[in-house]
């Protein structure tokens, strides 16, 4: 029997630096064109530039789009994260179909790096696609167990000699280009709409990057420590490059395919058009070895041209393997997200000793394996991709585009919002084509939705009937958005009391200074809403000696909840439970009501734990996920 290492509840290891992330999402999106180019062939033949150009344009659109998000969301760009502060539901929608595309790709991309290495007659027969495809999940696995640093440098390892593959092919087809053998659109606007969305798949890979920075290095050394850290510089600087080589690589590898015609006659003794289309159709799926083997020819020898081939044809074999490995860093990384903020079982959020959430790592791997089972062929697992990816970007564009909380220019708001609108488009296009993809994202996103509920039942979220003044209250606490706490009319103490827990464990210890407890007040009694168990010193018996009280509780609790005010930064009898807890070995959770200056050694105290600020628009939904990170809530 297989032994998991001990379980732990924790915060992932943030380390992915950005040229690691770079690797990884080259990886990802970088390996499309090697079958959207074949794909562009099949259905268009020798009038397929136009499709091509208009594909590279709408992924330059969509990296533009994921530029922008991440500009206004530091803390990074997955769909769940633009969307939860609207509508977690929907949130949690876009989340289930981008893991609909995750486990397709994961699948997809082993399939697709067997044809790159298949030399037999004909096209790969299906079982030795599903035996590549498996063998390349379990590999993506084994390296995924031992943390996405490890994942990242495999990405490397394998995506600079792809980029060196690439450049080369360019200029061994350069000299070659020729616009001779295209051929004007032979169909009406209509089917050639048709024909473009059967190529869209060469827009998806730019969406990875939005889950990966959940494991990205922060911008900022020390705000790594952080719950949400920003990692804006190094998401764009993993963006541009990718998407330059995506863009710019496609079109030229694609006008490459189309002026085969050129070297044809030469290479293989091929000059009628028709033979060349069968030629070209039957290397769909292997187009780019086949490009780079008759160009190598035509330049030097056959002999040459036979070598490069197979070079070519195993770097992107390896290139595609790098494919299903990202494809699992980011479903690992979109399930620990969604467990972390109670939207699938909190189970979901232990580690393993490499710091990787094993039961995600688990679901990442045997669900593609068991798709990869029972789909009959590689067009069928392309379906499956295409709904997924389509549908999370258009939910994570559109949320960032409607969301007037973004301090977004008008113009990227306009860009954001007509991108969105053409992938609706590509998306109800695909959905009324491909009704096995539609199936299969549907399946998806019951099943996701169905945990989901589970895990709020697990969670014990029901409806509670409160007075008004409890329900003013607890409103307050929650809607702090870009304002500064106020003091609440009366007397401090005010007439809701908050219930003081008789617990002897998993309680929160609550310092702060008695001066700001009408600041303080609506906060805990949202906790208290929420099913956490709260102490304070009011809950003192007289008969008790109050440093021995204190002493106690702080001994025995689960958090340290500290409110930080100049006051209470001033007071000695804050600061001196502050360091009892902090050698205690309690975790500290410190939640700023104002602009303070930590003095009296508080910073080099705190520095070490997180730090929430009341005064920010997501504190309410920070400061659960918290109390949910320490077990306090579900």
């Amino acid at each position: 029997m297989t032994e998991f290492p001990p379980a732990q509840e924790g915060r992932r290891p943030r380390d992915l630096d950005w040229k690691r992330a770079t690797a990884l999402l080259y990886g990802y999106w970088g390996s499309r064109k090697l079958y959207a180019i074949g794909l562009a062939f099949v259905a268009c033949g020798f009038s397929s530039l136009p499709i091509l150009l208009a594909v590279c344009l709408l992924c330059a659109a969509v990296a533009y789009g994921y530029l922008v998000v991440c500009k206004y969301l530091p803390a990074g760009g997955s769909v769940y994260s633009t969307t939860r502060e609207r509508s977690r539901l929907l949130g949690s929608v876009g989340a289930f179909l981008l893991s609909a595309a995750y486990l397709a790709i994961a699948a997809l991309s082993g399939w697709a790096a067997a044809n790159y290495l298949w030399w037999g007659p004909g096209e790969l027969p299906a079982q030795y696609g599903r035996v590549a495809a498996i063998v390349s999940i379990l590999i993506g696995g084994g390296i995924n167990y031992f943390g996405s640093k490890h994942s990242g440098s495999f990405a490397v390892a394998l995506a600079l000699p792809t980029a060196v593959i690439v450049i080369v092919l360019i200029a061994l087809s350069a000299p070659h280009l020729t616009l001779v053998s295209l051929e004007p659109r032979h169909t009406t606007l209509g089917y050639t709409w048709l024909l473009f969305v059967g190529v869209i798949i060469a827009v998806g890979g730019v969406e990875a990057v939005g889950n990966i920075t959940g494991v990205m290095k922060a911008d900022n050394d020390n705000d790594s420590r952080s719950e949400n850290p920003k990692v804006t510089r190094a998401a764009i600087k993993a963006i541009i490059p990718v998407a330059i080589e995506v863009v710019l690589g496609t079109a030229l590898l694609g006008w490459a395919m189309l002026s085969l015609p050129s070297v044809l006659g030469k290479t293989l003794h091929l000059t009628d058009r028709g033979e060349i289309a069968v030629v070209l159709e039957q290397h769909s799926k292997d187009m780019l070895r086949f490009i780079g083997e008759q160009f190598a020819t035509a330049t030097f020898s056959p002999a040459v041209g036979q070598i490069f081939g197979w070079i070519v044809g195993i770097v992107f074999f390896l290139l595609l393997l790098s494919a299903a490995n990202t494809a699992i860093v980011a479903m690992i990384d979109l399930l620990y997200l969604l467990a972390q903020d109670g939207e699938a079982p909190h189970q979901l959020t232990h580690l393993n000793r490499h710091g990787v959430p094993w039961i995600p790592l688990i679901v990442a791997v045997t669900v593609p394996m068991l798709i990869t089972s029972i789909v009959p062929d590689f067009q069928t697992l392309l379906a499956f991709y295409a709904i997924g990816f389509i549908g999370a970007i258009v939910v994570n564009l559109a949320s960032c585009a409607l969301n007037r909380k973004l301090a977004l220019k008008s113009y990227e708001r306009v860009a954001l919002s007509m991108i969105s609108f053409i992938l609706l488009a590509v998306g109800l296009t695909l959905a009324r084509t491909k009704p096995e993809g539609l199936f299969f994202a549907l399946c998806v996103l019951g099943a996701g939705l169905g945990l989901r509920a589970y895990s709020h039942k697990l969670s014990g979220l029901r409806t509670l009937t409160v007075t008004q003044d409890l329900a003013d209250l607890v409103s307050k606490g929650s809607h702090s958005l870009h304002q500064q706490p106020q003091p609440m009319k009366g007397d401090p103490e005010l007439s809701t009391e908050i219930a003081i827990t008789t617990q002897t464990e998993n309680f929160i210890f609550v310092c702060y200074k008695r001066e700001n407890m009408s600041q303080i007040k609506p906060i805990l009694l949202s906790l208290c809403a929420s099913g956490c168990e709260v102490w304070y010193d009011k809950g003192i018996p007289g008969a008790l000696e109050w440093d021995a009280a204190i002493e106690e509780r702080i001994k025995n609790c689960k958090l340290f909840l500290l409110f930080l005010s100049q006051p209470s930064v001033d007071s000695k009898y804050v600061r001196r439970e502050v360091k009892f807890a902090d050698s205690c070995d309690k975790p500290i959770l410190s939640v700023k009501l104002e602009q303070v200056t930590l003095a009296h050694g508080l910073y080099m105290l705190l520095q070490q734990y997180q730090m929430l600020d009341a005064t920010a628009g997501d504190f309410s939904s920070e400061i659960r996920r918290a109390l949910r990170f320490h077990g306090l809530v579900r």
